[in-house]
């Protein structure tokens, strides 16, 4: 199910190992490559946020016309973010509440501290405590209570699995992962709402659609919106993410021709655009993101979807085999991505 992906080295000998498995799919569903067992079954968790946004984007886009909400690339790229928690952050999610006539009261995500180690220290010494907006699912929460008024369904448990926008949700899931919604398996998310659990291929079949919506044979409002979703998220990688990390740098350094995004416990998922378009599901066997960075670099270089000047940036900048450093900041070793796909 598993097999080594990236061993930890210091002073050039092997320390520890990251298992992984991963799947490689293009937009009709056909699998291309794998690491390990590529029906290996875990959660989608962030990884589905694209998809768990496709009922508010497809309501808006079906009342443009008529001057209704307006949402930006910001917008949506915060909708489908795991952000850093930031005041940019912050702010886009209150401003997107209050286009509802909403508030962070509404919000039932809960709070944690930013994400952002340096945002989390403004809060402190300010003497401030998170709240909702902090949390790095608002966007999605927010979206969701945007839906929920667009569709002129209940604000009430809008988190529930069988709330009607949920029940939506599981329709699109299923959609774009080719399993039935009756069929899907699924558990509570960190954010409290529904997160399904399904085997990696089907990640990235679904992540390949989002990539070519049209070559995976979807519906004309369900391509559009996975296309301005995907749009969003490649033209407003710091709403995804956030400053220096590895969700904004990817779209950024490769003009948005692959866009990324983390999902809890070792899970990452790849959208890529161009001649040749691929979905990519990529799980860390022990749900750490040490190695998931680099992992997720180098099956894109075997896949032939970063350039040599893409990769040296994403290395220079520390992405690609990163060093290890010590308490005094030397170098001491190096995380080393080993692997090799398998082609089907």
């Amino acid at each position: 199910m598993f097999v080594p992906a990236a061993t930890v080295r210091r002073a050039g000998l092997t320390e520890s190992w990251h298992f992984a498995a991963a799947a490689v799919v293009t937009p009709e569903g056909r699998s291309v490559f794998r690491l390990g067992g590529e029906d290996t079954c875990t959660f989608f968790r962030s990884c589905a946020k694209p998809f768990q946004a496709v009922p508010l984007v497809r309501a808006w886009l079906a009342g443009e016309a008529d001057g209704g909400l307006d949402l930006t690339d910001e917008d949506l790229g915060l909708i489908c973010a795991s952000h850093a928690g930031g005041p940019q952050h912050v702010e886009r999610a209150r401003s997107l509440l209050e286009r509802g006539g909403l508030t962070e009261e509404h919000l039932l995500c809960g709070a944690h501290q930013p994400l952002d180690d340096r945002y989390a220290e403004d809060l402190r010494s300010a003497g401030q405590k998170p709240t909702p907006l902090h949390n790095n699912c608002s966007g999605k929460h927010a979206g969701m209570l945007l839906a929920c008024r667009l569709l002129g369904l209940p604000l009430e448990r809008y988190i529930d699995p069988e709330h009607p926008l949920q029940r939506e949700i599981f329709a699109e899931i299923g959609r774009f992962t080719g399993i039935p919604a009756a069929d899907l398996a699924y558990g509570v998310d960190g954010c409290s709402v529904p997160t399904f659990h399904l085997p990696l291929s089907a990640a990235a079949r679904a992540w390949a659609a989002l990539a070519a919506p049209r070559l995976a044979e979807l519906p004309d409002d369900v391509a559009q919106a996975a296309e301005r979703l995907l749009e969003g998220m490649a033209r407003a990688p710091e709403m995804v993410g956030g400053p220096g990390r590895f969700t904004t740098r990817l779209p950024q350094v490769t003009g948005g021709r692959v866009v990324g995004k983390e999902g809890a416990e070792g899970l990452y998922c790849l959208a890529v655009r161009g001649p040749v378009a691929l979905g990519v599901a990529l799980k860390i066997a022990d749900g750490s993101e040490r190695a998931r960075d680099t992992v997720s670099i180098e099956l894109l270089r075997q896949i032939g979807s970063l350039s040599a000047e893409e990769l040296q940036e994403l290395e220079n900048e520390g992405f690609y085999r990163p060093t290890i450093r010590n308490h005094r900041r030397i170098e001491v070793g190096a995380i080393v991505p080993e692997l090799e796909l398998e082609e089907l």
